[in-house]
């Protein structure tokens, strides 16, 4: 005995579907258990009226969430993390839970209803069979054409030969006009399009100008690059060479001039010694820093006090002259 169960579901995004593979139904007890474990493999259900996965409802409508109201994902895995964590739990409860003791020797222990109503277990369940007939479609009585009511007086005209319009006469001028436009816009249109056929080739042909010219650019600038590093490789070695040679040569002169310089130290050290000062006299020293620059100042300050008191004796006079000259003018 095979099984197959098959949803289909319409969303905003596409139909899902989903397809069980067919396998034999387990040979099982109508009633299960309590103390022993939940299997996997048995199935957590036997009434596809149960399953999420079948669809409620009308299947024909789309099914379209709002906007509003689509499940966030976040959430959603929340919520699934939530329900296998609660799962896991029952389970350990079922496993490691209370059980019903084992009875004693010589009895066993039956299923015992606890529900607040009683239902009457069988293994054999009720079936009753229900028929109904529905009526026959009937034809359905043809509509009656609709005759508007007559309105108005009837009148009548007299029509010569000639007065009504030739269509063969009147319409040749404006079809060899459409048709002359429509093959005019129809050979515009060919010419377009072979001209557009003509610039597309020649801008694939540029494009594959412009790569080959492109990578020889970058081969160029690669081989320019290589060159240019190796010659500053180059420079920086020459010039390492150089210091370091120059180095060397400097300090064989230095310890030339060394050498040399050593052989005569002492005399040149009391010689520069002597021509520098450190061996003075005292009294000379004493009279060049203590008493001449006192002699120096004192007679910078007695010169001053000169200056200053001629200054003032300038000013007096020039102030006595000037009063002198302005009496005697006022008098004359």
């Amino acid at each position: 005995m095979a099984s197959t169960l098959q949803t289909q579901h319409d969303t905003q995004g596409g139909v899902y579907t989903f397809s069980s593979r067919p396998r034999p139904v387990p040979h099982r007890a109508k009633y299960r258990n309590t103390a022993e474990p939940l299997n996997e493999e048995q199935g957590s259900h036997g009434n596809i009226m149960y399953d999420r996965r079948v669809v409620r409802g009308n299947t024909y409508a789309q099914h379209i969430l709002p906007i509003t109201s689509q499940p966030d994902p976040i959430e959603f895995l929340r919520q699934q993390e939530a329900r296998r964590r609660a799962m896991s739990k029952k389970r350990l409860k079922e496993q490691f839970g209370t059980k019903t003791p084992e009875p004693l020797e010589g009895r066993t222990n039956i299923d015992v209803q606890t529900e607040m109503y009683l239902e009457e277990l069988s293994d054999r369940i009720e079936e009753v069979s229900v028929e109904c007939q529905t009526d026959m479609f009937l034809d359905k009585p043809a509509t009656p054409l609709f005759i508007p009511a007559k309105t108005g007086r009837d009148a009548a005209t007299q029509i010569e030969e000639g007065e009504l319009f030739d269509f063969d006469v009147e319409v040749q001028p404006v079809l060899q006009v459409l048709v002359g436009k429509t093959i005019e816009q129809a050979l515009l249109e060919v010419m377009e399009e072979e001209e557009l056929d003509n610039l597309r080739a020649q801008y694939r042909a540029f494009i594959d100008i412009r790569n080959a010219e492109l990578v020889e650019v970058q081969r160029l600038e690669e081989r320019e690059r290589r060159l240019r590093v190796e010659r500053e490789n180059r420079i920086k070695q020459q010039k390492a060479a150089l210091e370091k040679e120059k180095e060397t040569a400097d300090k064989i002169a230095a310890r030339a001039f060394a050498q040399q310089y050593l052989t005569d130290l002492l005399p040149s050290v009391y010689s520069n010694l002597n021509e520098s000062g450190y061996f003075y006299d005292s009294v000379k020293r004493d009279l060049e820093t203590g008493f001449l620059p006192w002699l120096m100042e004192e007679v910078s300050n007695t010169l001053e006090k000169r200056y200053v008191a001629r200054t003032v004796v300038d000013q007096l006079i020039r102030d006595v002259t000037n009063r002198r000259l302005e009496a005697f003018q006022q008098q004359k």
